[in-house]
């Protein structure tokens, strides 16, 4: 079944942070309170936040478009690696960074992920990139062999900082040619 997907508007802000409070904290480690997982929702993913990241012409927002409501998004960032241990290994340069990709859950084994994945592998590529990158966290192993299954490859690690935890997240990359 083919999925409608577009690049985000302003007017998605709103639908993106819902789809967001379901969709992150299924990413999280079981361990993540969800007091760090609240205050990361309201920090990162507001809908101040999803009008900021759909105006800025450094990022893409791409959605799956369900009429009424969203069924996932990817948000692509295209500038250089800032963290400086995933600079250092990323090989397949210029690189966009994955930032974000996710399903909701009542739309998981229905190809949906496969198609946002592919939508946003073609949108890297449009923009000339070499390569695109993504960080997991390292006890994700659902999302792992997702994106192994995507292209993407363990090049490396990093540290993410979810409230008064840091948690450890593998580099993936792959190429796009």
């Amino acid at each position: 079944m083919a999925h409608s997907i577009r690049k985000a508007t302003a007017e998605d802000a709103g639908r993106l942070t819902a789809l967001a409070e379901v969709t992150f904290p299924l990413a999280c480690p079981p361990g993540a309170s969800p007091e760090d997982i609240a205050a990361h929702l309201a920090n990162t993913l507001s809908e101040r936040h999803f009008r900021s990241f759909v105006a800025d012409p450094d990022v893409t927002v791409l959605v799956i478009d369900a009429g009424a409501s969203l069924r996932g998004y990817s948000l692509l960032v295209h500038r250089p690696a800032q963290d400086q241990h995933v600079a250092s290994v990323l090989t397949a340069l210029p690189s966009v960074e994955l930032s974000k990709c996710y399903v909701h859950p009542d739309h998981h084994g229905l190809g949906a992920a496969t198609e946002l994945m592919q939508a946003s592998i073609r949108e890297a590529a449009a923009t000339g990139a070499a390569g695109m990158w993504l960080g997991v966290n390292s006890e994700n192993a659902k999302a792992i062999r997702f994106y192994e299954k995507s292209g993407f490859r363990k090049v490396g690690t990093k540290s993410f900082q979810l409230g008064s935890r840091v948690e450890h997240d593998f580099v993936m990359e792959r190429g796009l040619g």
